[in-house]
């Protein structure tokens, strides 16, 4: 059957435009004419005029009530879809519970928790930051609840942020300590300053690192934001900004192969032994320095990664200004290390979501971002049964036919899509049925293009109608441009308002979309041979290059296997990551 889809204006333009053709054809029809068929030379079509004056009424209302028939229906099945897309608008977060329109729906959309249990501050203002609130509107209800004790460090922490914050007083203080170039000791406001190092995930999980450790140490953490991260985020600190001020008095924090030479390099420091754990700066028999450098990238040495020993926190802790620079996930590694162990626990009670609550709290997009978000999901996303995140990144050159068979041999053997009949390349017609959308992001359109055509070609064996959608593929890694991270960023939001999601292995990216989203993906390795790909364990993000140095044994030893709740990653064997 032909099926006419109108928007509620095109139905009600028709309905206006057949009432003044019945009303034309009314005044121009003589009152007597024998019948016959004409050719309306105005549209090429054929159409039958009836002799009679009070027959022609009756056909324009059979017109009329043909178009309401085809109209209504097509304007119900997109209201419908309207009323699902209304859930996710801002006035649920006002406490508006929002229901279907459809008749055959009887679910109430409950209003959701705009504040996440309490992690974020009711204080802000919303139009200034739509996605701190907004968001919980999208993502699936977390069965994952921050524990109050984390909450109240939070607010205790905003209070320290917003007193020793830029532009402040013990700023100021502080500051002029470090221009003086040697450390007497901790001050009134001490403070750990990021550095960025390499892709947008990466840093991410690093600021994610770097603010637990800040927030363990009664620290402020202030980030040394790139040109290409700037109007990212929203601050996430209310009345007070994160942001390292242009004057800091430490220039080019950007050049990394500076730091790797940096004289106050914590590591070559000890190495050197012109530092040791156990002495105290303000009775140092020389004068030590404003500050140290931490070099925690994937490349450090030994000495570097002394920094996750019991020993060398007690040290750090006793200088006002830490500068730090990461790339990795060093969380996991915290949970050794003795100090920290009780006040972690009392944090997160559930290991596994350290990422997910902080994730959660410190990145929100900025309204440029968020509209990326909303009109793509809106768009194209909301009206779905279910949704599938489709994470795909390579690290090296791959045989992309070979690979997209392999990534469809996990999906279909997992049962996350059907599989497609050769046979049938046609469904039968399904009025109002509902996608599953699968979103892929990919720096390579050829894997939507493959995916696209395999369900587009052939109905599914399941019958399910499949949508297949990916929001850009950029070709290349652009992390110095912020129109690209502007993307990227959007993307990780998309993928973690799936249902379901696959990523692949050592992925950032991937890490970052998981642990926003609460899911814990199937990624995209063989672990045997009888299987295409694993269902990981946690959400929680993997350490890629943790010491290998046990602290507390003074030996070389498999950090993977110290404690029940560290193992090595499912997708990286080097690596470490918090189980349950």
């Amino acid at each position: 059957m032909l099926r006419f889809y109108f928007s509620d204006a095109e139905a009600g333009d028709a309905v206006m435009e057949m009432k003044q053709m019945g009303m034309q054809q009314q005044q121009q029809t003589p009152p007597l004419a024998g019948r016959r068929e004409t050719k309306d030379e105005g549209s090429g079509g054929a159409h039958l005029v009836a002799g009679l004056g009070v027959v022609r009424p009756l056909v324009v209302l059979a017109l009329f009530t043909l178009v309401l028939l085809l109209t209504l229906p097509s304007v119900a099945h997109r209201r419908h879809s309207l009323d699902l897309l209304l859930l996710h608008r801002p006035a649920a977060s006002q406490g508006v519970s929002n229901s279907s329109c459809s008749a055959s729906s009887s679910t109430i959309e409950h209003p959701k928790d705009k504040l996440l249990g309490g992690l974020l501050s009711p204080v802000f203002d919303e139009a200034s930051c739509l996605s701190r609130y907004q968001s919980a509107l999208y993502w699936k209800v977390s069965n994952h609840t921050s524990s109050a004790y984390l909450v109240e460090k939070l607010r205790r922490y905003e209070a320290r942020h917003k007193k020793c914050g830029p532009d402040t007083e013990l700023y100021k203080k502080a500051v002029e300590q470090l221009k003086s170039n040697r450390s007497t000791g901790p001050m009134e406001c001490n403070y750990v300053v990021w550095m960025a190092s390499d892709g947008l995930g990466n840093r991410i999980l690093s600021i994610s690192s770097a603010f637990l450790y800040a927030l363990l140490n009664n620290k402020v953490l202030l980030l040394d934001l790139p040109g290409d991260m700037k109007g990212l985020f929203c601050e996430p600190f209310p009345n007070t900004t994160w942001v390292l001020p242009s004057d800091f008095p430490i220039n080019n924090l950007k050049w990394v192969w500076r730091f790797e030479k940096d004289p106050y390099r914590y590591g070559d420091m000890l190495k050197k032994k012109v530092l040791s754990n156990d002495m105290n700066p303000a009775n140092a028999s020389f004068p030590l320095p404003a500050y140290l450098y931490l070099h925690l990238v994937h490349s450090n040495d030994d000495f570097d990664k002394m920094f996750y020993c019991q020993e060398s926190q007690l040290l750090l802790q006793k200088f006002p200004w830490l500068l730090l620079r990461s790339n990795q996930y060093f969380v996991p590694a915290l949970f050794l290390i003795p100090e920290f162990k009780k006040e972690l626990s009392l944090l997160f009670p559930e290991r596994t979501t350290v990422f997910h609550h902080l994730g959660r709290y410190l990145f929100h997009p900025s309204n440029s971002v968020w509209g990326y978000v909303t009109r793509y999901y809106e768009a194209y996303l909301a009206n779905a049964k279910e949704s599938l995140g489709m994470q795909i990144r390579t690290f090296a050159k791959v045989d992309l036919d070979s690979h997209f068979s392999s990534i469809m041999g996990c999906a279909l053997s997992e049962k996350l899509l059907p599989d497609v009949d050769p046979k049938d390349p046609a469904l039968p017609t399904i009025i109002g049925v509902k996608p599953k959308a699968v979103l892929v992001t990919s720096l390579n359109s050829g894997y939507f293009e493959k995916l696209r055509d395999m369900y587009y070609e052939h109905a599914t064996t399941t019958k399910e109608v499949i949508g297949i959608y990916q929001p850009s593929h950029e070709e290349q890694q652009h992390t110095e441009k912020l129109s690209h991270n502007m993307k990227a960023l959007a993307e990780m939001y998309l993928l973690s308002l799936s249902d379901s999601l696959m990523t692949s292995p050592y992925s950032t990216f991937g890490y970052v979309a998981q642990g926003l989203g609460g899911l814990s993906p199937w990624i995209l390795i063989r672990p045997d041979n009888k299987n295409l790909c694993l269902h990981s364990m946690t959400m929680e993000p993997c350490f890629h290059f943790p010491p290998s140095y046990d602290c507390n044994a003074n030996k070389k030893d498999d950090i993977g296997s110290v404690v029940p709740y560290l193992r090595h990653c499912e997708d990286f064997r080097k690596g470490i990551k918090l189980f349950y």
